[in-house]
């Protein structure tokens, strides 16, 4: 008995028999992406020289085995090269803004403070003081802002505005337990310097305090006195700007950093820089050296010369030319006279 055939004819042979192609041509393998295009690309945001270098490795390796990645290794590359370009950037900004900052705090080394008045050079033809030109503004707009260190001792600042610059001169005298110091203060010159200075003597803020500081060096001889605290940093809560000689240069007047003649008697405002001035003072009894940044507000008579050669004359505690006096100096009133 014979099996009857299917139905419709025979069953039609699987795709690509009887000499048929499969559909398509059949489906190609994908190519893998190259392991190195990947690191590139991470590298870049990690360690931008570490994504140069495997980002060329990858790209060398993409063309011998034709390895997917490129888009991720050329990814990696510029990336790369944009981060270390800025990084490079912003190096070479910090090193010259380094400088800069070294350069600015040597110049203000070079100018002094009321702790170091700096290493001065003497020239063989020294600059006396520069003749004084009145300003069209001196006096007239006064100002104490307040810092923020507190006030060693008790006090308020000066009357503010507008200040008197007659008379001329004012007679003061320092009583010290070393002798009497006499002084003429220059109100023409300087009329917020003697205004300040008159108004700590009036409060008494110099009173009972110690002049901490004592210089005999061959081009700076000076007492510093006015700091209550006798450390070297205190002062009355507020700073002003400096006054004769300074106002005689533009700011950017390189001279500002040029040492010149202050003559022995001269009565100057200590400073940590300009516009700092506060209530320390030197007492100049030899012919020093210093930038025109120090105020002059006046000058010391015989007397007060005499009583500092004396105090001079014991040199310093520590056998330096720089520091406190072997002789103890305590300020015992400071009065207008």
């Amino acid at each position: 008995m014979t099996t009857p055939p299917p139905p419709y004819g025979a069953y039609p042979p699987p795709y690509g028999g009887y000499g048929y192609p499969a559909p398509f041509g059949g489906y190609p393998q994908t190519k893998p992406t190259n392991t190195m295009a990947i690191v590139a690309l991470v590298c870049a945001f990690v360690f931008a020289p570490v994504g140069i270098v495997f980002g060329h490795i990858s790209l060398s390796q993409i063309k011998k085995t034709g390895e997917e990645g490129r888009g991720l290794a050329l990814a990696g590359l510029v990336i790369s090269y944009v981060i270390t370009a800025l990084t490079v950037i912003v190096i070479v900004l910090s090193v010259l803004l380094l400088v800069a900052v070294g350069r600015s705090l040597e110049n203000l080394n070079g100018m002094g403070s009321p702790g170091s008045p700096g290493t001065i050079r003497q020239s063989a033809e020294p600059e006396p003081l520069p003749e004084f030109k009145r300003p069209a503004t001196l006096g007239s707009n006064c100002q104490y802002p307040a810092t923020t260190e507190p006030a060693s001792k008790p006090a308020t600042s000066p009357r503010t505005g507008q200040v008197p610059t007659d008379p001329a001169l004012v007679s003061a005298s320092i009583t010290t337990n070393r002798g009497n110091i006499g002084l003429q203060l220059d109100n023409g010159k300087a009329p917020c310097t003697v205004n300040n200075f008159a108004s700590l003597a009036q409060q008494r803020f110099f009173d009972d305090t110690t002049c901490h500081r004592l210089t005999t060096s061959a081009t700076l001889g000076v007492l510093q006195c006015g700091d209550p605290t006798a450390s070297g940093t205190g002062g009355p809560g507020y700073r002003f700007p400096n006054e004769y000689p300074t106002n005689q240069f533009r700011l950017s007047d390189p001279k500002l950093k040029t040492p010149v003649l202050y003559p022995r008697g001269t009565l100057a405002m200590a400073n940590e820089g300009l516009g700092t001035n506060g209530s320390q003072f030197f007492l100049m009894y030899e012919d020093s050296m210093l930038p025109p940044t120090y105020t002059v507000f006046g000058t010391i008579d015989k007397t007060g010369l005499a009583t500092l050669d004396k105090i001079a004359k014991g040199g310093v505690a520590d056998g330096t030319e720089d520091g406190k006096p072997t002789q103890n100096v305590t300020i015992e009133s400071v009065r207008l006279d």
